[in-house]
């Protein structure tokens, strides 16, 4: 695991809202998405957009964070040697050592990560988002942009944690 892994992590949640930045963007899907969101110009006027951003930032952490565990299988070897129940696994420490120098570096490319980033948007955002959407009474357009950006961003996102954390 890389020493930086909390520096990668946080860099790469403003990976969010930089694509943000530019999906949104009125001559990108900036005037389709405020349309198909029922949203007008003076509608969103007035907004705390400090706040907005800073709340995003911090979910979009939350977001790297999480990634992180699915994008980098090495974390999940690790829970074979916690103890359970209290008791501690003898040899463990060992064992862990043994499989981190010979599989450590598996899988930890960007592609790999993309390819992460794309199953949990396809797997979990979009059905979510869907959801939400469906019972708000949007439509198609609505939801793809929405799931659109962020298949993107924990595309990006999921290939910078694998690649460089």
């Amino acid at each position: 695991m890389n020493s930086n892994f909390m520096l990668v992590v946080a860099l790469s949640a403003l990976i969010p809202l930089v694509i943000g930045f530019v999906w949104y963007h009125p001559k990108v899907f900036g005037n389709a998405w405020m349309k198909a969101s029922g949203l007008t110009e003076e509608s969103i006027k007035g907004a705390n957009m400090a706040k907005i951003f800073i709340i995003t930032l911090i979910f979009s952490f939350f977001a790297a964070f999480s990634l992180s565990g699915m994008v980098i299988h090495q974390f999940s070897a690790g829970g074979l040697f916690q103890p359970e129940g209290g008791v501690t696994i003898a040899g463990a420490e060992e064992d862990m050592k043994m499989i981190m120098e010979k599989y450590g570096k598996s899988f930890r490319t960007f592609h790999h990560g993309v390819l992460h980033g794309a199953l949990v948007s396809i797997f979990f955002i979009l059905p979510i988002f869907g959801t939400n959407a469906l019972f708000e009474r949007k439509g198609f357009k609505y939801i793809a942009i929405n799931v659109g950006y962020w298949l993107v961003s924990l595309m990006i996102m999921g290939g910078v944690i694998c690649r460089y954390a």
